[in-house]
């Protein structure tokens, strides 16, 4: 399969706010057609990327590339590039019809073009029939679609979305992942969206970048960026966890909590220190003589489609889903098949973050 042509390129980006560096020398490229998600907590720079793209800010270093043209000064209005924000910003004395053709009716468009054009927006949104409502008369998911469709009907080759989900109830925002995956895909263009919510990125997302600090941790599609996390904060973030301290004895072989494990991971070298990542619906509830580890059911909660349980094994509480519930109190074996288990390097001991904080 031929790989999609780069779009855009970040080179070197850095910004500064007076002594506060927010993006630390970003080099990022993305392609024609994509679906990239920015993911990260609150304060890692995902927003300002965004926002450097957009031509809302500008880097206090290095160069954004737009089709291989140097668009690092250009202003928002001359790109290629129209954003939705969290808040929407629609108009409330313009009708849903004339919010969506503002853009058009600023560019002087021809009035048949801009009825075709909303008439379009429309249908692609799933709002035909609303075009004289009022926008204060519509649920915050027909307002969302709204600020989409008046994002959309200029044609830009690349829609930013700046965490615009966070203002919807779960059911309606997983409703509108789905929806926007499907626009997308319809129309054929790049979407760049910033969320710090794992599920959003992993249900929509072809690309992932995972940022901490102003930094890019990982790079990749959300299998890659789940099953093979590259540091304890990657892993940490999208999905939960169990990451322990082990030994790589040899290749495809490793000791944790006490009992060797074989596994899939080599070019690690022998006796060498690591972490070692299992998630928790991999590990395997056996019978107490049966598994390399025994442990105390420490406590359940049952979650609808599993029942998540803490099992202390000594050294390490492990968190681990089942759709068998054992009893609290009870002693049983715990096994992983060696696919399941991902070795990573080790990460300073000030970052990691262990079960007893995550479970407070």
């Amino acid at each position: 399969m031929q790989e999609r042509p780069r779009l855009i390129n970040l080179e070197n980006i850095s910004k500064d706010y007076g002594s506060v560096t927010v993006l630390s020398d970003i080099n990022l490229y993305i392609r024609k057609n994509e679906f990239v998600t920015l993911l990260g907590p609150s304060g890692c720079g995902k927003t300002t990327t965004l926002r450097i793209i957009g031509g809302f800010e500008n880097p206090s270093s290095g160069r954004v590339l737009f089709d291989g043209e140097d668009i690092t000064q250009l202003p928002p209005y001359k790109r290629k590039v129209n954003t939705v924000f969290q808040k929407y910003a629609l108009f409330p004395h313009l009708n849903v019809f004339e919010n969506i053709a503002f853009g058009l009716k600023v560019a002087k468009r021809p009035k048949e073009e801009i009825k075709a054009k909303v008439e379009k927006m429309l249908a692609l949104v799933n709002l035909r029939g609303y075009e004289k409502r009022s926008v204060d008369s519509l649920s915050g998911g027909q307002q969302q679609r709204i600020a989409i469709a008046r994002a959309l009907v200029n044609e830009p080759e690349v829609l930013l979305l700046d965490e615009p989900l966070g203002a919807l109830d779960l059911k309606l925002r997983q409703e509108m992942q789905l929806e926007l995956k499907r626009m997308q895909q319809m129309l054929g263009i790049t979407f760049i969206f910033v969320t710090h919510d794992q599920e959003e990125a992993l249900t929509m997302s072809d690309i992932i970048v995972v940022m901490k600090d102003g930094f890019i941790q990982q790079i990749g599609t959300p299998k890659d960026v789940y099953d093979e996390p590259k540091s304890a904060f990657v892993a940490n973030f999208i999905g939960q966890s169990n990451i322990v301290r082990g030994v790589m004895v040899h290749d495809e072989l490793v000791n944790f909590c006490g009992a060797d494990f074989p596994c899939v991971d080599k070019g690690f070298g022998s006796d060498t220190p690591v972490d070692v990542l299992i998630r928790p619906e991999d590990l395997l509830i056996v019978g107490e003589d049966e598994g390399r580890l025994n442990g105390r059911v420490h406590s359940v909660l049952f979650k609808g489609v599993h029942y998540e349980m803490i099992i202390d094994a000594g050294e390490m509480r492990f968190k681990v889903h089942s759709t068998v519930m054992q009893p609290e109190g009870s002693i049983v074996g715990l096994d992983v098949i060696p696919f399941n288990i991902h070795i990573m390097r080790p990460m300073p001991p000030q970052e990691t973050v262990s079960l007893e904080e995550e479970t407070a």
